[in-house]
C-alpha cells in the first residue's frame, strides 16, 4: 500500500513539474517576437540618434539632417497637460469609490470606468475632436484632454483598490480622536496609500506616452518648435507615424530614432511601475 501511494505521489510530482516546464517554455516562446521587435528597433534606431537629432527641428523637405526636438518637447508638454487634468480627477474619484462601496452613483461610476477602459483610443480621439477640436481648432490642450480621458480608468481603479487594502482601524482611530471626516481621508488614509496611488500615476502615464491615434485627431502635429498650447504641436508618436509612411528615406531614419526613444521611455516607465508595485505589494 505504501509503495502504491509513493508511486502515485511521484507520478503527480513528475506530472506537475512537466506541466510547469511546458508553461515556462510556452511563456518564453511568447516573448520571442517581443524581444525580436525590441532588438530590431534598437538596431535600426541607435545609429540614428546623435546630438543634432535630439536638439534640432526637422529640416524642410529635400534637405538632409534635422531632428525631433519639437516632438520631444511637444510630447512632454502634452503628457504634463494630461496629467494635470487627469490626476486630481482620477484620485478624487478613486477616493469616492473606495469610501462608497454601495449606492447608485458609485455603481454607475464603476460601470462607466470599466466601459471607458475598454474604449479604443481612436474613438476617444474622435470624440475629443468633436467636442474640442471642431469648435476651437487643433491644439496641444485638445491632445491633453484626449490623453487625460485615457488616463482616468487606470488612476481611478488604482486609487480605489489601493485604499480598499488599508485597514478600517486607521479611519476609526482618526474619527475617535475627533478629526473631521474629510481630514481623516486627506491626512491619514490618502498618505498611507500614496505608494499605490503613485504607481497608478506612473502606469497611466506609460499608457498614454505612446498613443498616436488620439493625437492625430487633436494635436495634429507641427514641423516647427512650438510651446503654445493653443496651437497644433508635434509629438513623438505622430512623428513616427508620419515619417514612417513618407517616401523619403531620410525621414525613415528619423522615424527609427524617434521609435527607439519612445520605446525606451515607455519601457522605463513600465519597469518603474513593476518595481514599485512589487516593492509595496500593490495589485493594479
Amino acid at each position: 500500500m505504501n509503495n502504491k501511494v509513493q508511486v502515485k505521489i511521484k507520478y503527480r510530482i513528475a506530472k506537475s513539474r512537466s506541466y510547469e516546464g511546458l508553461i515556462i517554455v510556452l511563456a518564453f516562446l511568447v516573448t520571442i517576437p517581443l524581444i525580436a521587435i525590441i532588438g530590431y528597433i534598437f538596431k535600426e534606431g541607435v545609429t540614428k540618434i546623435n546630438w543634432d537629432f535630439i536638439t534640432k527641428v526637422p529640416k524642410p523637405a529635400g534637405e538632409q539632417g534635422g531632428g525631433i526636438a519639437n516632438a520631444l518637447v511637444g510630447s512632454l508638454i502634452i503628457v504634463v497637460l494630461a496629467s494635470i487634468i487627469a490626476i486630481p480627477i482620477g484620485i478624487f474619484c478613486g477616493i469616492y469609490l473606495s469610501e462608497n462601496k454601495k449606492g447608485r452613483l458609485a455603481y454607475w461610476s464603476r460601470l462607466s470606468v470599466d466601459v471607458l477602459q475598454g474604449v479604443p483610443s481612436i474613438v476617444i480621439g474622435i470624440v475629443t475632436y468633436l467636442w474640442v477640436v471642431k469648435p476651437l481648432g487643433y491644439s496641444a490642450y485638445a491632445g491633453g484632454i484626449a490623453l487625460a480621458i485615457m488616463m482616468l480608468p487606470i488612476l481611478i481603479r488604482s486609487t480605489e483598490e489601493t485604499l480598499k487594502l488599508l485597514p478600517d482601524s486607521l479611519k476609526e482611530a482618526g474619527l475617535a480622536l475627533g478629526l473631521p471626516y474629510n481630514k481623516v481621508i486627506m491626512r491619514i488614509i490618502v498618505p498611507c496609500g500614496v505608494s499605490g496611488i503613485m504607481s497608478g500615476v506612473i502606469l497611466s502615464i506609460a499608457r498614454i506616452a505612446g498613443e498616436t491615434a488620439p493625437l492625430i485627431f487633436t494635436a495634429f502635429g507641427n514641423n516647427f518648435f512650438n510651446v503654445n498650447i493653443t496651437k497644433p504641436m508635434a509629438t513623438l508618436p505622430v512623428v513616427v507615424y508620419k515619417y514612417a509612411t513618407d517616401a523619403q528615406n531620410e525621414l525613415h531614419d528619423l522615424a527609427w530614432g524617434a521609435s527607439l526613444i519612445l520605446l525606451l521611455s515607455v519601457l522605463s516607465l513600465n519597469i518603474i511601475t513593476k518595481i514599485a508595485t512589487k516593492r509595496w505589494n500593490i495589485q493594479l
